[in-house]
């Protein structure tokens, strides 16, 4: 679950982002997202957006409610002020300003022009939007698609009057999965056998073996060590080497296990509090705790307390929420819907660690909290003493019962024995 989580995210990423850039034709409905928003946020948030210093004339474009009381009425182009505006040729108008250096193409101002006559419809940032029902779009060559992701993929591409690539060779085939899934080239028997395999389902076939191979969990985690700035020492000027490779193996037994993804989730940022949490599940919580820590004399504990908290809601928001906090640390975000109390709110959850804001530099011990780690063997041992411990002093405790209370030497041993344990 959690591997087809992620691999659909950046496949959707890829196909849907606000990276694309897409040509509209005369006929096509206009996309706020898709068409307008990028012009506006080129060429007019600057000074017309979510920066109050900055902005000009006390008119945002950034907000709805205000572009629309000042600036657009929908289904009128010729009354909105924005166009008036952007097509004015009295330099004093003209909008942006001359000394901007920017300006608008034609195309982008007849793509504002419809999308005002279609009615102006305004949308959240697509990040902000929840999925909803999407119909598979039809195509003009019905044989090309394989799944329904196709029909998206070449409905893009015949809208772009692109030709789809060939079909690749099964060589090359083979290595390009091979190498997505595991980061490794596929072997010379992996790649005969897979030529050799003439049924319907060979590649289907790879890529089960694939998802099974250790290699899998291994290269998925390489990339979850970058979200969750994973690192052997402790930074800073003194760098000391820290032991935190058990979290790195939970990672990786994490995806080749397949765990659920918002079990992945819970276990990193609360496995501790869990009811009965196992080592297991504590172990999970150092994504908390990969945060760079300080030892050098002079520092102020304090502050990098604080930064240290800083640094696990910040993580978090780029890690599980795909979006980058620190703007709002200082002040209500200016491009994202972030204000700076909500910033400290979440912060909250993150600020109950009892930990300090440098280490020991001279006893080089681990910064608390820590968890000792125990393998099943230690474990059993641990236990059976456990048990021998349990069962001493029952026997003691039943020795004491049978005698008299007395002064008596032995007596004064058999409690002496039991204080001790």
């Amino acid at each position: 679950m959690i591997r087809m989580k992620i691999i659909t995210t950046m496949l959707l990423g890829c196909l849907f982002g606000p990276s694309l850039v897409s040509r509209v034709n005369a006929e096509e409905e206009i996309s706020f997202n898709r068409d307008i928003r990028p012009i506006l946020s080129d060429k007019c948030f600057f000074c017309h957006g979510p920066d109050s210093k900055k902005r000009e004339a006390d008119l945002r474009l950034d907000v709805e409610e205000a572009a629309k009381v000042f600036a657009i009425v929908p289904g009128k182009p010729d009354e909105s002020e924005l166009l008036t505006r952007i097509t004015s040729e009295d330099p004093d108008e003209r909008m942006p300003p001359v000394e901007s250096k920017l300006s608008l193409t034609t195309a982008e101002i007849q793509t504002l022009r419809r999308w005002i006559e279609q009615g102006a419809k305004w949308n959240e940032h697509w990040a902000f939007t929840s999925l909803g029902e999407t119909a598979v779009p039809k195509v003009g060559d019905k044989t090309w698609p394989l799944s329904k992701i196709d029909h998206f993929i070449l409905a893009r591409l015949e809208r772009e009057k692109i030709k789809p690539s060939s079909p690749a060779s099964r060589e090359r085939l083979i290595r390009r999965v091979t190498f997505d899934l595991t980061g490794l080239p596929p072997t010379l028997a992996e790649i005969d056998a897979f030529l050799a395999d003439e049924s319907k389902n060979a590649y289907e076939k790879v890529v089960d073996r694939l998802l099974k191979s250790p290699r899998f969990g291994e290269h998925m985690t390489s990339s979850w060590l970058d979200v969750a700035r994973y690192s052997d020492t402790f930074g800073y000027q003194v760098d000391r080497d820290r032991f935190v490779w058990p979290w790195r193996d939970w990672v990786t037994r994490a995806f080749n296990s397949n765990m659920p993804y918002d079990q992945f989730i819970t276990e990193q940022l609360a496995g501790d509090l869990l009811p009965d949490a196992t080592d297991d599940q504590i172990l999970a919580t150092t994504f908390n705790r990969l945060h760079p820590q300080k030892v050098e004399g002079g520092s102020t504990p304090e502050e990098f307390r604080v930064e240290y908290v800083s640094d696990r809601t910040q993580t978090f928001g780029t890690a599980f929420l795909g979006i980058a906090f620190e703007c709002a640390r200082c002040h209500d975000h200016k491009f994202d819907p972030i204000q700076q109390k909500e910033y400290y709110q979440i912060s909250a959850f993150f600020d109950n660690i009892d930990e300090a804001g440098l280490y020991s530099y001279f006893t080089q011990s681990v910064p608390t909290p820590t968890l000792l780690l125990k393998n099943k063997k230690t474990k059993t041992k641990i236990a059976e003493l456990d048990q021998k411990i349990e069962n001493q002093l029952i026997s003691l405790a039943n020795i004491k019962e049978n005698f008299v209370l007395s002064d008596s030497l032995e007596f004064k041993e058999i409690n002496g024995q039991i204080a001790h344990l």
